[in-house]
């Protein structure tokens, strides 16, 4: 069950402040919890704590914060079951899913432990000409300072995990704005950092309007902002964002090549899953698939057979593999997106019926390319299909695209997985499978309209830190 309020942090220490923000039960509609909401003072405060626990965090051993993170991984091996449930509730996520990211909640902070110990330098021969005899240098890494991390609703848990657990693994402070419509996740977090010993004001968890966050991106004493969201709003973030660095990791239509000798059987069980696990809430969420013409059609039968079977309902149900969109707003304007396609010419294969938040898994064919649902990030569960029978062809296709995040290639020909390799403009290929894959410990992120930057918790302690050089003179005797 979930609590009947819950606090924002305020440097490490929980506020039942109000009771200003609603969250619902994405699935029944109804009133789950109220979470205090901070606003532009509280915010102001949260940057000035980080701003002075700094120094403090600085001098923590990499040991100490080693143990912070193990003790989080402990925890949440503890309340497993609680934060899977929240995820049922606050984002409409199917149980298998939610279990599936609290895995990964654990895993990223698991590698974050591995990782706040192996932050190294480097010893550098400068004597590389006759003016620099009697010269050495060695770099090492130091903590960026206070960041500013902004987390979306869709991986609620886990993406919050991947700014926060590379923060304290590179000695960072932060503060967090978890999305609205799914706070309770993070805030779980914040009740299991206010266990540990992070210096006081080390980090804040504020949930607040989107009005009311200007802070987060214009406020110069943040050192790093990195956002998840948007394209529309990340870049107009960074717009705003002033001299500080700025990590986007944005949206996506991600593209699927499934060759003529491709496994058909496990490529369709693959790609069912990449395109309508979370109901298509991803940004590497399968949604442009280009087959082989000579395989289309057995392919487009079966692929239409599987989806067709997949069960709609309560995400607290174990066989839900279809839950609700996390708003009927956003179910609203996916039907929009499916009508409007076919009233351009293309044909629904299956589903394409909204009820409420609920909106049927949907293929379609012979979608135009300037349609929405092709163009744009469709972030539901539809997918579209289409042939092709040059291989050349379908790179062109998957690269036709204002996004660049993730491509999967099913082939089993390693020339063609090294041409797709250096040919897609992507910041990921996966040969083999859908682009939905990921593993935590991975560089992960896109370019063009896909964002700036590299998650996974090595790199982003790579944008976490700053390389302090020391020069060393030996006087000739």
């Amino acid at each position: 069950m979930l609590a009947k309020q819950y606090p924002y942090f305020l440097a490490n220490e929980a506020v039942f402040a109000n009771q200003d923000l609603t969250v619902t039960n994405k699935y029944t509609g109804e009133a789950a919890t109220q979470v205090a909401l901070a606003d532009a003072k509280v915010i102001d405060q949260a940057i000035a704590a980080a701003e002075a626990s700094q120094p403090t965090l600085n001098k923590m051993p990499a040991y100490e914060r080693q143990a912070i993170l193990e003790h989080c991984v402990k925890r949440f091996r503890e309340r497993f079951d609680e934060l899977a449930y929240a995820l049922c509730i606050e984002a409409g996520k199917p149980i298998k899913d939610a279990k599936g990211e609290v895995t990964r909640l654990i895993d990223t902070f698991k590698i974050a432990a591995e990782e706040s110990v192996r932050i190294n330098g480097e010893v550098m021969n400068l004597e590389i000409t006759e003016r620099a005899k009697g010269y050495q240098g060695m770099y090492k890494k130091v903590p960026i300072g206070p960041c500013s991390f902004i987390s979306p609703f869709n991986f609620p848990l886990n993406l919050a995990a991947h700014k926060v657990a590379p923060a304290i693994a590179a000695g960072c402070t932060f503060v967090l704005k978890p999305a609205s419509r799914t706070p309770i996740g993070a805030l779980i977090i914040g009740e299991v950092l206010a266990e540990t010993n992070l210096p006081k004001g080390a980090f804040s968890i504020l949930p607040c309007s989107r009005d009311g966050a200007d802070l987060f991106t214009t406020d110069e004493r943040f050192k790093l902002l990195s956002f998840t969201g948007s394209p529309d709003v990340g870049w107009q973030l960074k717009a705003k964002a002033g001299k500080k660095p700025v990590i986007l990791e944005l949206g996506g239509n991600a593209g699927c090549i499934v060759d003529a000798d491709a496994d058909i059987e496990d490529a369709i069980e693959r790609i069912v899953f990449g395109a309508y696990y979370q109901s298509g809430q991803s940004c590497i969420s399968v949604q442009r698939i280009f087959i082989h013409d000579a395989i289309y059609d057995e392919f487009k039968t079966k692929y239409v057979e599987k989806v067709s079977q997949l069960v709609h309902g309560d995400p607290l149900n174990e066989d839900t593999f279809i839950g609700p969109m996390i708003s009927e707003s956003e179910a609203k304007r996916l039907a929009s997106w499916i009508a409007s396609a076919e009233k351009g010419g293309a044909e629904i294969l299956c589903g394409g019926q909204r009820d409420g938040a609920m909106l049927q898994a949907t293929i379609l064919e012979n979608v135009n390319d300037e349609s929405e649902v092709n163009a744009e990030e469709a972030f539901g569960p539809v997918s579209i299909i289409a042939s092709f029978s040059d291989f050349d062809d379908a790179l062109t296709m998957v690269n036709d695209s204002q996004f660049g995040l993730q491509a999967g290639i099913f082939t089993r020909d390693i020339y063609k997985a090294h041409k797709a390799w250096d040919e897609l403009d992507v910041g990921g290929v996966v040969i083999g499978d859908v682009p939905s894959w990921r593993v935590d410990n991975m560089p992960y992120g896109g370019v063009k309209e896909s964002g700036l930057g590299r998650e996974g918790i090595k790199f982003a302690i790579e944008d976490m830190t700053e390389l302090r050089l020391m020069v060393l003179r030996t006087p000739s005797v």
